[in-house]
């Protein structure tokens, strides 16, 4: 698909309209993506987030981007993993429509997700993979607005099992592969 892609990179130094912040649900910074995040948009992203009271796993809110190239940052808490059987790949899907939907209703084009989930909050990244991927897709499908969304990796290991996992259920031919 032409609107989807998966690369590798620093989601920080994005120059996608809005990038996802995998946040905790203070929104008040953390380790990981959600650390690099508040630390390369700096301090009036956490003033803004202040103001925001939270924000519950699943969902998602929209703030500036600051010192970010990024125009915006939408932040959504996802799942920690408990062994597949406490909702989490619904959470997981959520978190993946929920920042779409808000891309979609404020007219932003391009969208940029980390792999949400998959560091400290322990998600399996092949099932994760699965999730991100179908929740994505879906929208897309169903949807105008983002006009483009990447998937990125922050090391190759990882955008290759988002690729196999791309190829393995959406690439129609050889020429789709990722």
């Amino acid at each position: 698909m032409e609107r989807f892609s998966i690369v590798t990179g620093d989601i920080t130094q994005s120059d996608a309209e809005a990038i996802v912040n995998a946040a905790n649900t203070s929104l008040l910074g953390g380790r990981g993506v959600d650390g690099a995040i508040h630390k390369a948009a700096g301090p009036k992203l956490l003033a803004e987030c202040l103001t925001l009271n939270g924000c519950e796993t699943g969902q998602a809110k929209i703030t500036g981007g600051y010192r970010l190239r990024a125009r915006y940052v939408l932040h959504t808490p996802g799942p920690v993993w408990q062994g597949g059987s406490m909702g989490e790949p619904a959470l997981l899907a959520s978190c993946y429509r929920s920042c779409l939907t808000l891309a979609a209703e404020r007219g932003i084009r391009t969208v940029d997700f980390p792999s949400i989930s998959t560091g400290i909050y322990g998600y399996p990244l092949p099932q994760a993979a699965v999730v991100a991927l179908k929740a994505i897709m879906d929208f897309l499908e169903a949807h105008d607005l983002p006009e483009r969304v990447r998937m990125v990796c922050h090391t190759e290991e990882t955008a290759r099992i988002y690729r196999q996992t791309w190829n393995l259920w959406y690439a129609e031919d050889k020429s789709s592969k990722l």
